[in-house]
């Protein structure tokens, strides 16, 4: 797989999960990252250069870049990714179209939310495995263009958990968890790694049986949950680096702290172990990055172009990013761990700017009288007066 497209996948992760608010949470930046280096491509300055800094890509190659990444993904035992774009039968293409989007991503909208909402739900369950079940888009006439990406993943570990229910008795998580505990003999699968801003940090890695490994990751009481999440996204570039188990062990004494979460303990066993226990865990998060639109390269083409729209190369069409989201999920057990993300967008037709004219403007919200008249008799057939509307809105 292309080392830059790797690093550009990594810092879009680690900018966009570094962003977020505090509670439970999850993001693919996998699964967005194909698409705004499709965007990129497709897309008319300014545009074009903001989704490609944003996606750390060269505009003219972002496209192919997208596909690249895709066909190495598939190579992956454990991880499936699709992309998909469907077009309005509405919407006239450009002749460059086809070089941005190859033709077997393309489907058909109709422009009927009745038939296009069910076709693309399926899609996105059929390729996370029934994990995800919608597309998270709101369809309407409007929508001239989707973008999609669906990313599954399914790992089992090596060395399965024990499942317990174990009292959390002080701390901020305090109270009875679903809890999960295993003995390995490996220690370097934890190490410990100083980083400029989350200082000490520990990280163990949970090997999965194919081609997917799990890296978990904890600071110091003191160190910002951003803090480590971006030191744990640096540690995904260099896992050889830090210091291993082996060094740590013989560190300190039995009851010693000697990096974050990990303490000095005794075992019955031959020869030094390493205990990981850790509460199960499933997340589910819906993003709408709109949002943080300036985040993703999204600003420009979000906005309204004008006559010209904003993507020349796939519709003489003015269009505009209407809508971005992503639904992801993770879920860590005693067996393995799997997630899944959809990731969409949706273009709609640019506002059109059109000159305005003074108009009269008369508004009945407050009670008022009426009467029915013969037009020649000017006869008063019926009269009476309105205090409150009677018809309440279904």
């Amino acid at each position: 797989m292309d080392a830059d497209i790797v690093r550009a996948v990594n810092d879009l992760t680690t900018r966009w999960a570094t962003s977020l608010p505090a509670g439970n949470t999850v993001v693919s930046g996998l699964g967005l990252w194909p698409l705004l280096a499709l965007l990129a491509t497709g897309a008319d300055e300014p545009g074009r250069s903001e989704l490609a800094v944003a996606a750390g890509v060269d505009a003219a190659n972002g496209s192919t870049d997208a596909i690249r990444l895709i066909e190495a993904i598939e190579e992956s035992a454990d991880l499936h990714a699709a992309l998909g774009v469907w077009v309005s039968e509405q919407l006239k293409l450009a002749e460059s179209f086809d070089a941005v989007m190859p033709a077997p991503l393309v489907g058909m909208l109709t422009g009927n939310p009745s038939v296009d909402k069910p076709k693309l739900d399926a899609w996105a369950a059929d390729h996370t495995d029934d994990l995800i079940r919608e597309m998270p888009l709101e369809l309407d006439p409007d929508v001239l263009l989707v973008l999609a990406s669906a990313l599954l993943l399914r790992t089992t570990w090596v060395r399965p958990f024990t499942e317990q229910v174990r009292h959390v008795p002080n701390g901020p998580w305090i109270g009875s968890w679903h809890w999960l505990e295993r003995v390995d003999s490996d220690l370097d699968a934890v190490r410990r790694y100083t980083h400029p801003t989350a200082a000490w940090l520990t990280v163990v890695t949970v090997a999965g049986d194919a081609d997917v490994d799990v890296l978990l990751a904890i600071g110091q009481p003191q160190t910002s949950r951003a803090d480590v999440l971006a030191g744990l996204l640096d540690v995904v570039a260099q896992p050889y680096g830090g210091e291993s188990g082996r060094a740590l062990i013989d560190l300190g004494e039995p009851g010693d702290e000697i990096a974050p979460g990990v303490r000095i303990a005794q075992t019955t066993s031959a020869r030094p172990d390493l205990r990981v226990s850790l509460p199960s865990f499933s997340v589910e998060v819906e993003h709408d990055l709109m949002q943080s639109r300036e985040l993703f390269g999204l600003t420009a083409v979000t906005s309204d172009p004008g006559d010209h729209g904003h993507f020349s190369a796939l519709s003489p069409t003015p269009l505009q990013v209407g809508q971005a989201k992503q639904k992801v999920l993770a879920r860590f057990f005693a067996t393995g761990f799997e997630a899944a993300a959809v990731t969409a967008m949706a273009m709609t037709r640019a506002a059109m700017i059109t000159s305005k004219q003074r108009r009269l403007d008369l508004a009945l919200d407050r009670p008022f009288a009426f009467t029915a008249v013969l037009r020649d008799s000017r006869l008063p057939i019926v009269a009476g007066w309105v205090e409150t509307p009677t018809q309440p809105g279904d």
